[in-house]
């Protein structure tokens, strides 16, 4: 199947097509029922003729060319409604019936807010003309209507996340009128597998009720159904805790498919490349050293240990809290012993051999270096930050 992908070198057109080109050179395994052959790329800088003999040659269109901040309003009309006629015709020309999808926008519902939405105007054009090529020709035509879109994009332009991200990662100010304000937010990794639901013919179809996407089976328009509903308070509050995170440590809570999950990943890739590595608070003694590296709201601390040859750790137990120890390079020993019974085990461990070992509650317990050349290092993981007022660890020899 060869692709043909207008406004390519835009934000959705860039992340699409270097997905497809994923699928293409079989990096990206996920989708087995798609093959493709070539991928066209169409953008301003491309000449007609190019247009010409991509859509001669397209097994499947998808059209995400439109002008959204032109300098006079007209141009709406122009670049929105203008070249998807000249797409149409060109396709027309060589009786070329491949499914053609077009990226329209939620503005093109001219409700609500939008009703005086020149904008919205030329996309709801260019809709309607898409559907009357899809009845004229018989070729499947698949309108999009995308809310506020989430991608990396250039930031003071036409998106308030891309925005606030560049501005809280590169120390810039911003400005947020009113906190209350909810955006519908639709992120490009959800929407470039609905695109791919779509190369495969599994899309989603639906209506409107105003601006709100109700799933209809039967559905005149196509949709892809995982937003995210926020507040541009909500927004910039998490933007200024991802920042604080290599002072703190603190992760912050990222369920899998949550809104900020994808909004840390947006923000850090507007970090400046000086701050791409960040220093660690390395706490060190003759012994060697400890340093702290991830901070969870509800799932402990992990941390790094290195401990120089011959020499012991720990020699304490806990109440409550328990570690777990996982040594990645060096010839180790880790004893317990349980305070109540006397029980005692032990543990011979080897970088060369990884293993987890769980430190357990009521179980005094040490780490010894065997070896007498080498650094014995650890990995450390716990089930609650430490906290100096209760440290819940009492020293005691095993």
């Amino acid at each position: 199947m060869n692709i043909l992908v207008t406004g390519a070198k835009g934000m959705v057109g860039t992340a699409l097509v270097n997905n497809l080109k994923n699928i293409r050179d079989n990096k990206n395994r996920t989708r087995p029922g798609i093959s493709i052959g070539e991928i066209y790329e169409y953008d301003l800088d491309s000449s007609v003729k190019e247009l010409d003999e991509y859509c001669k040659s397209a097994d499947f269109v998808f059209n995400l060319a439109g002008v959204n901040r032109p300098e006079n309003p007209e141009d709406f009309m122009k670049g929105n409604f203008g070249f998807a006629s000249q797409l149409l015709d060109t396709l027309k020309k060589y009786n070329n019936t491949a499914p053609i999808m077009l990226s329209s926008s939620i503005q093109a519902t001219l409700a609500g807010r939008f009703g005086n939405s020149e904008y919205g105007r030329s996309k709801k054009a260019g809709e309607e003309l898409f559907f009357q090529y899809g009845q004229e020709t018989g070729a499947k035509v698949a309108v999009y209507r995308f809310p506020n879109l989430m991608g990396h994009s250039r930031p003071k332009y036409n998106s308030a996340v891309s925005t606030f991200c560049w501005a809280v990662a590169n120390d810039e100010t911003f400005t947020v009128n009113d906190r209350s304000t909810e955006l519908e937010l639709l992120y490009i990794d959800d929407l470039v597998e609905g695109m791919f639901d779509l190369l495969e013919g599994r899309e989603q179809h639906c209506e409107f009720d105003g601006v709100e996407t109700v799933l209809k089976e039967d559905g005149k328009y196509c949709c892809v159904p995982v937003t995210h509903k926020v507040t541009l308070g909500e927004i910039v509050d998490l933007l200024e805790h991802f920042k604080q995170q290599p002072v703190n440590l603190m992760m912050p809570k990222m369920p899998v498919g949550s809104f900020a999950k994808k909004l840390f990943s947006l923000y850090l890739s507007y970090l400046p490349t000086d701050r791409f590595k960040y220093a660690m608070k390395m706490n060190c003694d003759d012994r060697g050293s400890f340093t702290e590296l991830v901070h969870t709201q509800d799932c402990g601390q992990v941390s790094i240990n290195i401990s120089k040859p011959g020499i012991t750790k720990g020699q304490h137990w806990h109440n409550s809290k328990w570690e777990q120890f996982i040594v990645v390079h060096g010839h180790g020993l880790i004893q317990e012993r349980n305070i109540n019974t006397g029980e005692t085990v032990e543990f011979e461990v080897s970088g060369d051999r990884i293993e987890a070992i769980y430190m357990i509650p009521g179980w005094t317990h040490n780490i010894i270096n065997l070896s007498h050349t080498e650094d014995l290092v650890t990995v450390m993981t716990c089930n609650e930050i430490f906290d100096p007022e209760r440290p819940d660890t009492f020293f005691e020899i095993v």
